[in-house]
């Protein structure tokens, strides 16, 4: 099968950083779905790991953490599918990605994809979908259909994770969104997706929420640049409020949370699937329920560039863009 992957971790400029390369096909396990992928999106996640992990030697790693395909066969103890399904899914880090022709998937972490949505449409959604929905629900445990009187802010409304949460947020929650945007057009995007406010997260954030009207918040989805905001996060935040943070930093010292009694939650979409946890079950459920809202008219995809077919030169840019840290929504790539 044709496949996309790298033998060395270099930079996105370098033309081996990326590489057209041929594969046996995917063996699938009791549990797997092998998937002939359609679509793929790419994330932030595909560049740290290419920059930072080696494969083995001689051999090639496959990226790709969000995928849209048809079930081509299934393992002896599949469940919930059958041949002929059309899936997504954002897979698992401890797993080969879905840049192939063919990708072996647990049944479990899969959903039917939204009818409604073309491949690449669709591919955008999965694995910020996850992230949004378990850091909203089950970090921050919001109700559903609760949070009136409440606030949110969102840092990087515009990327792949806030523009999904900010739809969650404001269709399944009587939450009040705030979101940050630093440019004309992703403040605008961030509006149009149902933020209720946007702050520039270039200015102090303390500052911009009150020239808003808003004095401080009940809880902060950090989605980007913690280090950065990360005493305009607690100045803004209520005594008693909840910061939930997904970003990489080097050092997060937790003490200066102690004073307000800030609680500190992470959240990391790919631990149910590393560890097999017994809720695994629950990412499938969750995609099967976003895509009942998409098919419903209330969630919109956040696929906002294409970058063609799924190839190592189309992947580069993509990943070029996400690096630049100027990625608005999701890019996408469709057929090999």
């Amino acid at each position: 099968m044709k496949a996309i992957g790298y033998y060395q971790p270099l930079p996105i400029d370098n033309p081996e950083s990326l590489q057209d390369i041929e594969l046996p096909a995917p063996v699938p396990g009791a549990r797997d779905l092998l998937v002939r992928v359609k679509a793929v999106s790419v994330n932030p996640v595909d560049t740290k790991v290419r920059k930072n992990a080696a494969p083995e030697a001689g051999q090639a790693k496959v990226l790709g953490w969000d995928a849209v395909g048809t079930v081509e066969a299934i393992g002896s103890g599949v469940q919930n599918f059958k041949v002929g399904d059309r899936v997504y899914y954002a897979g698992s880090i401890i797993r080969p990605g879905a840049n192939s022709e063919l990708h072996a998937v647990d049944e479990r972490i899969a959903a039917l994809a939204p009818k409604s949505l073309d491949d690449a449409q669709a591919a955008a959604l999965p694995l910020t979908t996850i992230t949004a929905y378990e850091l909203l629900f089950d970090r921050l445990q919001v109700p559903k259909d609760g949070g009136e009187g409440q606030t949110l802010l969102i840092t990087g409304g515009a990327g792949g994770v806030g523009s999904i949460l900010i739809q969650l947020a404001r269709q399944l929650t009587k939450l009040r969104v705030v979101a940050t945007a630093s440019r004309a057009e992703t403040r605008a995007w961030c509006l149009a997706l149902g933020a209720h406010v946007v702050i520039d997260h270039s200015k102090p954030l303390a500052a911009e929420l009150k020239a808003a009207g808003i004095d401080e918040v009940d809880m902060v989805a950090s989605l980007t640049q913690t280090d950065q905001h990360y005493a305009q996060i607690i100045e803004s935040l209520k005594p008693q409020g909840q910061l939930a943070v997904i970003d990489d930093m080097k050092v997060l010292d937790a003490m200066p949370l102690k004073t307000k009694c800030i609680s500190l939650h992470w959240e990391m979409m790919f631990a149910r699937s590393r560890f097999t946890t017994p809720d695994i079950a629950e990412q499938g459920k969750l995609l099967a329920e976003v895509a009942a809202l998409v098919d419903a008219g209330r969630i919109r995809t956040t696929a906002n560039a294409s970058f063609g077919t799924i190839n190592a030169a189309n992947l580069q840019k993509a990943h070029a863009l996400i690096e630049s840290g100027k990625a608005q929504g999701k890019v996408v790539l469709a057929g090999f």
